[in-house]
């Protein structure tokens, strides 16, 4: 934010749109002005972020909760609710030209191997499929155990796991130099369960594409 007079501080994940000189809807700041639009997150998870100034600070927590600041303006940031309609109108070449939206999928596989639920084996061609068609995208793909076995079995059990979906992704030409994987046995359970438990849920590879 160097060309303007106050600062942000993220409190949770936010998504934020900065307009300099007067390039958004009224109430503009004079020439030199800056402005922040928190906009809503895409799964609609709560954001918020702080925009501080020699003043003070100012806190948006709302979707479209905006503040506007003038160069070298002593004062506090001040804080109104922005149109949603006129935002998405003002700044269409800034929406339509965003990358596509993260998508995660879960495979899910049968106790101490590396062999796909029948549901998973018609999924993985589905996310493998999407993930081809973005170009540029990133994937990380996280293997995990239930806690069935000692813990140094199912670290190598789960990042096996991650790393089928990984060959089967490479075999599709998919660059190995943009997939991150990565084996984290029981530690991260979708269900908790106590030791020697088996849980189908929780014997599954997380792929995210980004």
């Amino acid at each position: 934010m160097k060309h303007a007079s106050f600062g942000l501080r993220f409190v949770l994940p936010a998504l934020v749109l900065l307009a300099l000189g007067g390039c958004a809807t009224p109430p503009p700041p004079p020439s030199g002005g800056t402005r922040v639009v928190l906009l809503p997150q895409a799964d609609g998870t709560p954001s918020a972020v702080i925009v501080t100034s020699k003043a003070g600070e100012q806190r948006l927590s709302q979707p479209y909760d905006r503040a506007a600041a003038r160069d070298r303006d002593p004062g506090a940031p001040q804080v109104d609710r922005a149109d949603a309609q006129q935002i998405a109108s003002q700044f269409k070449p800034l929406f339509t030209t965003a990358p596509p939206k993260p998508v995660r999928y879960t495979l899910y596989f049968q106790t101490g191997n590396t062999t796909l639920v029948p549901e998973s084996q018609a999924l993985l061609p589905v996310a493998i499929e999407e993930a081809l068609k973005r170009s540029g995208a990133e994937l990380v793909i996280i293997g995990h155990t239930d806690t069935m076995g000692p813990q140094d079995l199912n670290d190598g059990l789960s990042l096996k796991r991650a790393q089928l979906v990984v060959d089967m992704l490479k075999g599709r030409r998919f660059p190995a130099e943009r997939i991150e994987a990565v084996g984290r046995g029981e530690r991260e359970l979708a269900v908790p369960t106590r030791d020697d438990t088996s849980e189908p849920r929780n014997r599954r590879v997380e792929i995210l594409i980004r």
